[in-house]
């Protein structure tokens, strides 16, 4: 289990240094390993490149720039080591779907690419199993403030053909569907990534009757296509929804509570309400 705990270190040395430039070289130093059996385990792992996985934590910072801040589109850029407008704006375009000042004008949500975790589970003394999951800290703090309020979880149903189509199809898939649940929440309701393809929007309501209401907005949107290289993919996601005991709510229970909404939604049509 060594590696993982590898891994643990090149994440927070990624996120220590995120405004700098960073070296994949240096982060294999910080972990004390090569940097070809750094690179190797952290696509194992995660599924992409460390290169990809910096990029794409520098681009959700600046969003939450854009949206958060008054700071010039330039400075953002250099602040994450993108040399000029038009390098950043590319790269922005490629993840986001739009250019920053669109992006800026109309969007907000900006969670698209949390931290990732390794989360350990031991068994007398022992790790016997470690995955990789978000950071959900946000989310806990925000359902430790509004106390009394449901939540809606999405997961997007066969994701897996989609990627195997290509992964961009895949990210454009993710996007889309933060977009469907974006445009139809109030803005008092906040969205948060959980998951790779689950996510979950905090309502502030406690109605369950209008907690529905904006289940089914969301849902009637499913099975209509993306386009990906001239192909129609039909999207849909499965939803649910929890109204859970937040005050003596642990950090470490939220995401299993989240995941057993979304893993009773699965394969059905309609809404779970619990």
């Amino acid at each position: 289990m060594k590696n993982f705990y590898i891994l643990t270190e090149a994440l927070e040395y990624i996120e220590n240094n995120i405004c700098d430039e960073i070296s994949q070289e240096d982060i294999a130093s910080a972990c004390y390993c090569s940097l070809s059996s750094l690179q190797k385990l952290f696509r194992y792992v995660f599924r992409f490149s460390i290169k990809e996985y910096i990029s794409k934590r520098r681009l959700t910072h600046a969003a939450e720039e854009l949206i958060n801040t008054d700071n010039s589109i330039i400075d953002i850029a250099l602040k994450y080591q993108y040399n000029s407008h038009e390098v950043f704006t590319r790269a922005f375009t490629k993840v986001w779907g739009k250019p920053p000042q669109a992006f800026r004008n109309k969007d907000r949500f900006t969670g698209l690419f949390p931290k990732i975790e390794v989360e350990f589970e031991y068994n007398g003394g022992k790790i016997i199993m470690a995955r990789r999951k978000f950071d959900i800290s946000e989310l806990y703090d925000e359902l430790k403030r509004r106390k009394d309020t449901y939540v809606l979880c999405f997961d997007i149903a066969n994701l897996y053909p989609i990627n195997e189509i290509s992964h961009e199809a895949g990210d454009k898939a993710i996007l889309e569907c933060l977009r469907r649940i974006d445009e139809n929440s109030s803005e008092e309701m906040l969205l948060f990534r959980i998951g790779g393809d689950e996510f979950a929007l905090v309502t502030g309501l406690n109605d369950i009757e209008e907690v529905k209401k904006v289940a089914k907005k969301i849902t009637d949107l499913n099975g209509n296509p993306i386009i990906h290289n001239s192909i129609k993919i039909p999207l849909s996601m499965y939803c649910g929804g929890v109204n859970l005991d937040y005050k003596n709510l642990n950090y470490s229970e939220l995401f299993p509570m989240l995941s057993n909404t979304i893993d009773k939604t699965k394969g059905k049509k309609e809404i779970s309400i619990l």
